[in-house]
């Protein structure tokens, strides 16, 4: 697997981990996400740019904050 999907994928769920998010279910679950389609982010198996950008939403940062904090 290409190591820039894990460095997107560990900083998605680092991001949901800091915002005190211990489940990765109930993070997707409160963000209207399916939760499946969540847990492939996390794990770097299943990027669409549509459920990436719902993600930077429910975190309330745009992509260059994203990019930037990696």
């Amino acid at each position: 697997m290409d190591d820039r999907i894990l460095q997107i994928a560990n900083h998605i769920k680092k991001l949901r981990i800091e915002k005190g998010y211990g489940s990765h279910e109930f993070f997707a679950w409160e963000h209207k996400i399916p939760r499946v389609q969540y847990w492939r982010m996390e794990k770097g198996t299943n990027f669409t740019i549509r459920t990436f950008l719902r993600i930077l939403d429910a975190h309330e940062i745009t992509i260059k904050e994203f990019f930037e904090e990696m």
